[in-house]
């Protein structure tokens, strides 16, 4: 096993690993690498992906993540039809019959993760834990459980025992919560101004004491914690929210540093990102000469990441 990783998860330009994505690999080690639906052609062609991305970095073990939460969010769209199971649909299922729900939903869990295991994919960035509300923008709406509680968490609960049962790990999401927001993150900073004491016991405490190996930061901005900060960016939001009010104690990834709601540079934001407590940071354009510049710049993994990252390494064996 190698630690003198990179502090990030890059993403690749296309189906196959490029000459210059294979030197990016042997000469800066990125933590691991994240696949969507443009590295996707069919069941053989991303095994084949996924075994070269091993064999690059000489390593079986090597964290290969992916976005399969169902519905909207399926990089395996070219391998399965996953678009009626988002995790709405199994909310509204559970909270009309709980015992088939929690059934079906544990069946379909299983599935998912024994295609990823047979895959060679090793972490599964779900479930989403954000708390739905009147007024969540339509881009998260589908990829939220319920607006109640028990809901988020029985669901929750049911989605990483079973990934960790067949070997996959899981990222808990958009860490503090993302559901107040009423723009997509993708293109604008969103702005919420509930109190601390409302958050604390509604959207923070979907993921309070979660013992999922991951959790993704939200490219949020709560006024009334950090007036200058998104949660990415934020020292207390990090260190006094995430890590001891939620009691968050693995590896925090940020969300994708490409995204238009943050207004630095990627290399800025990336680096901001670990300053203000993020372990790893995340970036999904997949252009590789944007990869070269934040591999150039970015510091290797802290000594918490690494006693983290052998435990991963240790449980996936």
């Amino acid at each position: 096993m190698k630690l003198k990783k990179k502090a990030i998860i890059i993403s690749l330009a296309s189906l196959k690993l490029s000459k210059h994505e294979i030197s990016l690999l042997k000469k800066y080690l990125p933590w691991g690498i994240i696949l969507f639906k443009r590295n996707i052609k069919n069941y053989s062609q991303l095994k084949e992906l996924v075994f070269s991305i091993k064999k690059i970095t000489k390593d079986k073990n090597y964290p290969i993540l992916i976005d399969e939460e169902g519905g909207e969010v399926s990089r395996l769209q070219n391998i399965i039809d996953n678009s009626l199971f988002s995790q709405r649909y199994f909310g509204k299922l559970f909270e009309d019959s709980p015992k088939l729900g929690l059934n079906i939903y544990e069946l379909y869990m299983n599935e998912i993760s024994m295609i990823l295991k047979s895959l060679g994919i090793n972490i599964n960035t779900v479930p989403v834990l954000d708390k739905m509300h009147s007024n969540t923008h339509k881009f998260l709406q589908n990829r939220i459980y319920s607006s109640n509680l028990k809901t988020i968490q029985r669901l929750s609960n049911v989605c990483e025992k079973v990934c960790k049962k067949n070997k996959i790990l899981t990222v808990i999401k958009h860490i503090p919560g993302h559901g107040l927001a009423k723009l997509d993150s993708h293109k604008k900073l969103p702005v919420i101004t509930k109190s601390i004491s409302y958050l604390l016991k509604n959207d923070f405490k979907c993921f309070n004491n979660n013992n999922s190996f991951f959790a993704m930061t939200a490219h949020v901005l709560f006024k009334n914690i950090d007036k200058k900060n998104c949660v990415t960016h934020s020292k207390t939001i990090i260190k006094d929210i995430i890590r001891k009010k939620i009691n968050y104690k693995g590896i925090i990834i940020s969300d994708d540093i490409s995204m238009k709601s943050l207004k630095y540079g990627i290399v800025e934001n990336a680096l901001k990102a670990l300053k203000a407590g993020c372990n790893l940071t995340l970036y999904c354009r997949g252009n590789p000469k944007e990869s070269l510049k934040l591999l150039k710049k970015i510091p290797p993994i802290d000594e918490f990441t690494k006693k983290k990252t052998s435990e991963f390494y240790k449980f996936i064996r």
